[in-house]
């Protein structure tokens, strides 16, 4: 009876335990922290060539009204989404007033699916193409907050209000940091359209679509809705010094800069002894360069003195090109010191891209940084400093099951092939 009772108490002691530990005392009374609604707002082109009848036997206007009327039956609920038009309103000839045409048709917010679809309802094909004005609009609507931001550009044709460039206006967004992605979608677009829309969307990190049915419309808008409601690492807007002394202290993330052709940027990353600095860097060509290029990643110490350097060059077949680097520090010799002082490691960015003459060089090129600072390995000769990670012995005993395996099969056939000839 005893025992009984001794060990109803222990498990009752044993549950309070499991219970605090996995809810802690005022537990319950923290509230969660709201998280911000992510944004996105839908840009269509209405413009007069969106009659032309050629997307499954329908005009593209009717395939356009089709496909959004599907996109916000499956908008998810925690999304902000709004709609802008160009070239809903002004049909006359006059380029002054139809560049300005474009207004928001449903304001960016909680979704009122039946408003909405009859905001839509009532578009109809009437004038110009003014992308860029609809994208320093739309850029505007989203402005604010720290969610997630996205335009969805739908259109079928290039912009027609040039000198101001749609190119150049979303390499503007990308360098003022807000992390507003453009993704772009061209109906049965032919090559100038289709080349303007794939620089809009590489110069915000979006992507560009060729749409040539209704299904494939609504499925891709759909796609890029829920994408923007997922979850996804922000990266941080920061800016480079010229030398180590005025480079940004950094620490482990996500960092997004703009680095101008053939400079060079320094940022400065604290590392622990028994630590081991691991960066990353991706420079991307927003815009056409000279074939031979590269990007240089090197660590050096606040003296000057290289510790280590990633390199890497590209001759035109990719536009984004990348380099990284691992500098694992000692564990400090006295084991007994409490906290050891860390070592300023100073990050060098250098790039070596060109341009033809004609070429915009201003804002420069968009820069990923990325940083991690993790355990370094055990012992100074762990076979991960050459990039085989803790699964070297792994790899080691493949090799040798693999060498023992094909000489057993080797007596094997030869002892097969001796019997087979004496009988």
């Amino acid at each position: 009876m005893i025992t009984r009772k001794r060990l109803a108490a222990a498990s009752c002691g044993l549950l309070a335990a499991l219970a605090v530990a996995l809810f802690p005392v005022g537990a319950a009374a923290d509230e969660p922290v709201a998280k911000a609604s992510p944004k996105v707002e839908l840009v269509l082109d209405v413009s007069g060539s969106m009659r032309a009848r050629d997307i499954d036997g329908q005009t593209r206007m009717a395939a356009a009204k089709q496909a959004f009327n599907e996109v916000l039956d499956a908008v998810p609920k925690e999304v902000q989404l709004g709609i802008r038009t160009l070239g809903a309103d002004y049909a006359g000839d006059d380029k002054k007033l139809g560049c300005k045409d474009t207004r928001p048709l449903y304001p960016v917010g909680p979704l009122d699916r039946t408003e909405a679809k009859t905001a839509v309802a009532t578009l109809a094909p009437t004038g110009w193409t003014p992308i860029g004005p609809a994208l320093l609009g739309a850029a505007e609507d989203l402005k604010g907050g720290d969610a997630t931001r996205r335009i969805v550009l739908i259109t079928d044709g290039e912009d027609t209000c040039a000198p101001l460039d749609p190119c150049v206006v979303a390499r503007d967004i990308a360098a003022k940091g807000i992390h507003l992605v453009v993704d772009t979608l061209g109906l049965v677009p032919d090559a100038k359209t289709r080349d303007q829309l794939r620089c809009i969307a590489e110069a915000t990190g979006g992507t560009y679509t060729s749409v040539q049915h209704t299904d494939e419309l609504s499925g891709r808008v759909s796609q890029l809705v829920d994408r923007a409601a997922a979850p996804v690492v922000t990266p941080v807007a920061t800016e480079g010094g010229q030398q180590c002394t005025d480079a940004p202290q950094l620490k482990a993330g996500l960092f997004t800069d703009r680095e101008k052709f053939g400079e060079h940027r320094w940022y400065r990353v604290d590392v622990l002894p028994g630590q081991e600095l691991r960066a990353s860097v991706s420079v991307a060509a927003d815009r056409a360069v000279n074939n031979d290029y590269g990007v240089m990643l090197r660590a050096v110490t606040v003296h000057g003195r290289e510790i280590v350097r990633g390199a890497e060059a590209g001759n035109g077949r990719t536009d984004m090109i990348s380099a990284g680097l691992r500098y694992p520090k000692a564990p400090p010799a006295d084991a007994d010191e409490v906290k050891p002082a860390a070592e300023t490691v100073c990050l060098q960015i250098s790039n070596s891209f060109s341009a033809p003459p004609s070429v915009k060089t201003a804002p420069g090129l968009p820069v990923e940084l990325t940083i991690d600072v993790v355990d370094a390995p055990d012992d100074a000769s762990d076979v991960a400093s050459f990039g085989l990670g803790r699964g070297w012995w792994l790899l080691a005993v493949l090799v040798l099951t693999g060498l023992v395996a094909g000489l057993l099969w080797g007596w094997v056939s030869r002892w097969r092939v001796a019997v087979w000839r004496t009988n």
